[in-house]
């Protein structure tokens, strides 16, 4: 390369942008009203997004992938494993979902999840004995049908799964969870024989929701104040002590130098007093950077493979880990850049491409009636609207937490509102709502409109819920 051909080069990618290797990220469709799945496509496509995660095999979105040239990750979710236990079973899932799209023009798949998180305390051993046989049926299955030497099955697993027993937990003292120890390592074999590989999800930002006491800074890439170290090894931040902790625990059962992706790296922008848009910026700053750099672990110092959680925002997930599950996107539900993000690790602080055409149901609000005579209710009002909902922006610590009670009822009404696809009847509340054309959005409290790529029935909600919303509507509004 002549040093024009070089300066022309640094030029274009100067405008262009481009994505670091190794980076893709993770589409979840958990939402009341999601962006058509084509739409989503070229929104990673103007991004530079060459990889993406997926959590099944839905058909929309495969069709939508297919001759995109992106790299999928196609997933098995948790209650689908035990029928993945019969072989038949698989070899059908495999046909109907790998090899259907694997043709020139098709879907490049890379990868099938198995399950995604199926050792979790919270879900009681649901999935303890179901997991592995899933994964042994799927990937015999990629190899009887010729797929096996280019896709490879994993199980993305939580972090929990290992840790460090020992007083002093230092990451060389990582060992796999005792009551996983030999499943794990039944898993860790079967991965190795396939030359797959260990598929974790780890999440800074947990560290902090889950202790009080954690020190703030040692959750990002450039922390100063705060180190461990292990024999002679400085760590500087919770991630590298974490994926280095994994590390080791390969290593205790023969299997340290086991190719390892990060299945899930991010952090939320509402929901919690730790989850805003500074902090999430701040991190993937750091995350980026490194990545470009070709920089890893202390134990594992080239670059990683990694999936950042995620895309965009899923109102319809479930709030049991906390309020911040639905604010994980880097774009918001309507497929907008919620911040400036640089792919290429490069500092230059670039806005992200937002999603185009995007259809809007009318600017429209519907907010506390100031007019209305009987309060008496409106906390039970609250309580309807955010149960049929999203309000997890009300929340201590999250971008509306400021509103007057006042405020707190507009919110909430108008988040069922537009979940009801601003429905005349949805914006009653027994006399304590009114329907307005003016913005109610106050400071950084943003009150949507939601995008009309649904009209039909909210399909989070079940037929018993639109059979409650019904009867409230005859009988109340």
């Amino acid at each position: 390369m002549t040093r024009l051909q070089f300066l022309i080069w640094v030029l274009f990618v100067g405008l262009m942008g481009y994505v670091v290797d190794g980076l893709g990220v993770n589409w979840g469709t958990m939402a009341t009203h999601p962006l058509p799945p084509k739409m989503v496509v070229q929104l990673m496509k103007d991004n530079g997004i060459k990889k993406v995660k997926l959590f099944d095999a839905d058909k929309s979105t495969m069709s939508a992938l297919a001759g995109s040239g992106i790299e999928v990750m196609v997933a098995i979710p948790n209650d689908q494993l035990a029928t993945m236990n019969d072989y038949g079973n698989a070899q059908q899932w495999v046909i109907k979902n790998v090899t259907h799209y694997n043709f020139n023009g098709g879907v490049t798949i890379k990868y099938v999840a198995v399950g995604n998180e199926p050792f979790l305390s919270s879900y009681n051993n649901s999935f303890l004995n179901t997991t592995f046989p899933a994964l042994q049926n799927i990937q015999n299955a990629l190899n009887e049908a010729g797929h096996g030497n280019i896709i490879k099955a994993t199980v993305p697993l939580n972090a929990d799964v290992y840790g460090s027993p020992s007083t002093n937990a230092v990451p060389s003292a990582g060992r796999f969870r005792s009551d996983l120890s030999s499943l794990m390592v039944e898993i860790v074999q079967f991965l190795n024989k396939n030359n797959a590989p260990f598929t974790v999800n780890i999440y800074p930002f947990l560290s902090l929701y889950g202790d009080d006491n954690f020190p703030l800074d040692f959750a990002f890439f450039d922390s100063t104040s705060r180190t461990i170290t292990d024999n002679g090894v400085q760590y500087t931040n919770v991630f590298d002590a974490n994926f280095d902790t994994l590390v080791s625990a390969l290593k205790a059962v023969g299997f340290g130098d086991m190719p390892i992706l990060v299945g899930e790296v991010g952090w939320p922008t509402n929901g919690d007093k730790n989850a805003n848009v500074g902090y999430a910026q701040r991190f993937y700053t750091g995350l980026l950077r490194r990545l470009a750099m070709n920089q890893g672990t202390p134990l594992r110092p080239t670059s990683i493979e990694m999936y950042l959680f995620s895309l965009i925002d899923e109102d319809a997930k479930a709030v049991a880990p906390g309020n911040f599950e639905r604010h994980w996107g880097i774009f918001s539900y309507d497929g907008q850049p919620k911040y400036p993000m640089d792919f290429s690790g490069q500092g230059r602080n670039k806005l992200l491409v937002g999603a185009k055409n995007v259809e809007y149901l009318p600017r429209r609000w519907c907010v506390f009636n100031p007019n209305a005579k009987d309060l008496s209710k409106i906390g039970d009002n609250i309580n309807y609207a955010c149960t049929f909902s999203d309000c997890t922006a009300l929340g201590y610590g999250s971008s509306c937490n400021n509103l007057d009670a006042n405020g707190n009822a507009s919110y909430a009404f108008n988040m069922y509102y537009q979940a009801q696809n601003q429905q005349v009847m949805s914006c009653g509340f027994q006399g304590l709502a009114m329907e307005t054309t003016q913005n109610a959005s106050q400071g950084n409290c943003t009150f949507i409109v939601q995008i009309a790529s649904s009209l039909a029935p909210v399909p989070s909600l079940s037929l018993m819920t639109a059979f409650v919303s019904v009867l409230f509507s005859v009988f109340f509004l």
